[in-house]
């Protein structure tokens, strides 16, 4: 990448100064000059990103740290630079200290010096930006890997939590949470502890059906064991906090028995449990206005505000279409109402997950190697 691929934005209040910088630095930087601060947000929101804002210290309305610190919150990886005539050692201090300054230069700065410090602006950027980069990356990859083993080992828990993912994701979204993805990771592996529990005591237990006392205290540790699991990603703290409370009551029962109740449990805690208590009801049959019915008849169990919220963040209950299709009639966006088996009765994948191109192909490769048994149950969404 050349200095040319990333912007820098030049802020001054005398024209004459920025334009003695475009004639001096264009041949090497792509520049866009603003006269002020209020005209340097403008183009900050309108002409960015930038890679490196420079700005001028001492100018009316708004000084060069005011800018900076407001460029900051609006665009943390951009790399601010500070230029000033006034020598004064407190003005360099509050600059570096209030506005996170990458470099310190004074006026008059010769083109030669100030282009030192736009490469090395520009450099930092792109560290800021690569590891950044590769920080989502692994944390992509990483849940991504966790998702599929998930999958693989256990499709009825996979299809349990695609099922309450969507439906976590309404709900943050209603809320207008700032973090959704943190809520929509911990509802996609919110099952990941139950690779530890045998497919048998899952179908009990998610069919509602009688679960010995050893079953129950095994499944119990699912949220724990998963918690543990995810914690071990950097960046994933959050969510395996949510993943731990995720059976938590509003009242503070439940576990983890920690003493934390109400607004001490985190919010993605409180939409998961209500989701997936949702989610266990309505798979068994229920109807939609009869699960939350039964939610509401259990004081102390959840958040008011979030199972408040149930009747329009949940779909309607004429808004999918049942049919059966043959393999070769998937397509993308049908969602799996009954689970994909062989012919031996080995589940391939579970009831409730969505249909995507990738999954479609799979089933279609594995179809000319094996026998599914089909036709297979799919929803499909129906104009109301």
């Amino acid at each position: 990448m050349n200095s040319q691929s990333m912007k820098i934005l030049c802020v001054d209040d005398e024209p004459n100064v920025l334009a003695g910088y475009s004639r001096q630095l264009r041949k090497e930087f792509t520049l866009e000059t603003a006269v002020g601060g209020e005209a340097a947000l403008e183009a900050l929101r309108t002409q960015g990103p930038f890679a490196v804002v420079v700005s001028d210290m001492r100018m009316p309305g708004m000084s060069g740290v005011e800018l900076l610190c407001r460029v900051r919150e609006l665009a943390p990886d951009t790399v601010r630079i500070m230029l000033t005539g006034n020598n004064d050692q407190q003005t360099a201090i509050a600059a570096i200290n209030e506005g996170s300054i990458f470099r310190f230069l004074t006026k008059p700065c010769p083109a030669d010096q100030l282009a030192i410090a736009l490469r090395a602006g520009l450099e930092q950027h792109r560290l800021i930006t690569a590891e950044k980069e590769l920080l989502e990356q692994t944390l992509r990859g990483s849940t991504q890997v966790l998702a599929e083993v998930l999958s693989l080992t256990s499709p009825v828990a996979f299809g349990r939590a695609l099922r309450v993912q969507r439906l976590v994701r309404n709900f943050a979204e209603h809320l207008k949470v700032k973090d959704i993805w943190q809520i929509e990771v911990a509802a996609l592996l919110s099952q990941i502890g139950c690779v530890t529990v045998p497919e048998q005591v899952l179908a009990k237990v998610y069919g509602g059906g009688d679960v010995a006392e050893h079953e129950r205290a095994m499944y119990d540790r699912h949220a724990e064991i998963g918690a543990g699991l995810v914690a071990k990603i950097p960046r994933l703290e959050a969510v395996a906090n949510i993943i731990a409370c995720q059976e938590k009551h509003f009242d503070g029962s439940g576990l983890p028995n920690d003493g934390n109740k109400e607004a001490a449990i985190p919010l993605g805690a409180r939409i998961l449990k209500v989701a997936l208590d949702f989610d266990a009801l309505a798979s068994r049959g229920q109807t939609k206005s009869e699960v939350i019915k039964r939610l509401m008849d259990r004081p102390g169990w959840y958040d008011p505000v979030v199972v408040g919220l149930l009747d329009s963040v949940t779909p309607s209950e004429t808004g999918y279409s049942r049919i059966s299709v043959p393999i070769n009639k998937l397509h993308a966006g049908m969602i799996l109402d009954e689970g994909v088996f062989l012919e031996t009765g080995m589940m391939l994948v579970g009831k409730g997950q969505e249909i995507t191109e990738t999954l479609r192909l799979r089933l279609q490769n594995l179809s000319a190697q094996k026998s599914i048994r089909q036709p297979i149950v799919v929803l499909i969404a129906t104009e109301l």
